[in-house]
């Protein structure tokens, strides 16, 4: 199975055969943006737990990222690029250069392409059960029709309740219920309990938090990593990290801008002895290894990013986003209230966030279990899909 080169995939691209029928298991799994790497980085962590578990499973993932991290890089993942839908501020979708109506409408076809080449034996959907506006509707219906298990993954907190109770009741999941055998929730109900806030329709299956743990590395207690996530929304972040390295002369720093950073920090007016001690990264693979590194971390408070910092020990000083959603606000404040991490507004003096950097910013031993933050979401998931995924007979 070939992995897809940048640039959107067509049916007829599937139909040549760059996806091959099924030798053995085959999975897929959906994510519906272009711009968010969270929701395609966690399918692929699930994605490589499942191949670790089966040496003859294979996966597709079906994507609209527009950017290709290395860490797609698999032989037995293929990743087939949809027309991206980006957000606007608004939170309403659009694509860059096709009409809202052409851009579904390719989705809905390259999907259902996609069934019919793998037949897969589960279909894994993130976050919208029926992507961004019905697109997804017939490719399930005919990968239920094969007897593939249908599976719904939604992240640890999705949005203000008002707000997602609004949209179960809408249209985007009408029919859940008739369509989804199984709902996995990245995450567990000490940070959020799905049916109580959000009133899921159907009983969650909590999996834990879906990350990957890095290597023990030496660490440097003056490093302070500092990152946004893709970096699309993160210019205050990074001057807040430009700030603190001027505060904390004996500090040296990492800012991570991420792959849809518009521009790269402003580093031309600094200080000189402020630049030597800053290393500036357009991108990694993951923050994983440089959080194992480092004695602290400031970042947004993303999923991805913040468990990996967790993962790695560091209680992070986390600067949340509240628009066009407060799942990062909502995410931080509850971190925090479990001592697991600090809280700061956007905007928030540097000298105020210097004064946390210089408190103990370790995690100890056996601290994110007592709060019942279990990071092994990845294997669970993995786990549950083989034992209820249908085996194919190839």
């Amino acid at each position: 199975m070939r992995v897809m080169a940048n640039g959107t995939t067509t049916v007829k691209d599937i139909r040549s055969g760059c996806i091959s029928g099924p030798t053995g298991a085959h999975f897929v799994f959906s994510s519906h943006d272009g711009y968010g790497l969270g929701h395609v980085r966690r399918n692929s962590l699930i994605a490589r737990a499942i191949l670790d578990l089966d040496a003859t499973a294979r996966v597709t993932l079906v994507t609209g990222v527009r950017v290709k991290p290395t860490w797609l890089d698999h032989p037995r993942i293929g990743v087939v690029q949809a027309p991206p839908m980006l957000k606007d501020g608004d939170g309403a979708y659009r694509h860059e250069s096709l009409s809202f109506d052409e851009a579904i409408t390719e989705r809905a076809a390259l999907f259902s392409a996609v069934v019919a080449a793998t037949r897969p034996c589960a279909v894994v959907v993130d976050r919208h059960p029926f992507g961004v506006a019905g697109e997804l509707r017939l490719g399930l219906a005919e990968a239920k029709a094969t007897g593939a298990h249908i599976v719904l993954g939604l992240r640890d907190v999705l949005d203000e309740p008002t707000r997602v109770r609004a949209e179960l009741a809408g249209d985007g999941w009408r029919g859940v219920t008739d369509v989804y055998d199984d709902v996995l929730v990245y995450g567990e109900r000490v940070l959020c309990d799905h049916e109580q806030e959000y009133g899921l329709p159907v009983a969650p299956h909590y999996c834990g938090w879906v990350t990957e743990t890095a290597a023990a590395v030496e660490r440097d207690e003056q490093l302070v990593a500092v990152t946004a996530g893709g970096g699309g929304d993160g210019s205050q972040v990074f001057a807040l990290g430009l700030q603190l390295l001027s505060l904390l002369p004996e500090r040296r720093g990492v800012i991570v801008a991420g792959p849809y950073a518009h521009r790269l920090p402003d580093v031309l007016d600094l200080d000189p002895a402020v630049r030597a001690r800053l290393e500036l990264r357009s991108d990694t693979p993951s923050c994983g290894e440089l959080f194992a590194a480092a004695g602290s971390v400031v970042q947004m408070a993303g999923y991805n990013s913040t468990f990996e910092s967790l993962a790695a020990g560091i209680r992070p000083v986390l600067v949340p986003r509240r628009s066009p959603r407060r799942e990062q606000a909502i995410r931080a404040a509850r971190l925090a209230a479990l001592g697991l991490a600090d809280i700061v507004d956007e905007g928030a003096p540097a000298d105020e966030v210097a004064w946390l950097l210089r408190r103990p910013r370790r995690l100890a031993e056996g601290q994110l279990a007592a709060a019942g933050i279990h990071l092994d979401g990845a294997d669970r998931a993995a786990r549950r899909l083989f034992a209820h995924a249908p085996e194919r007979v190839t």
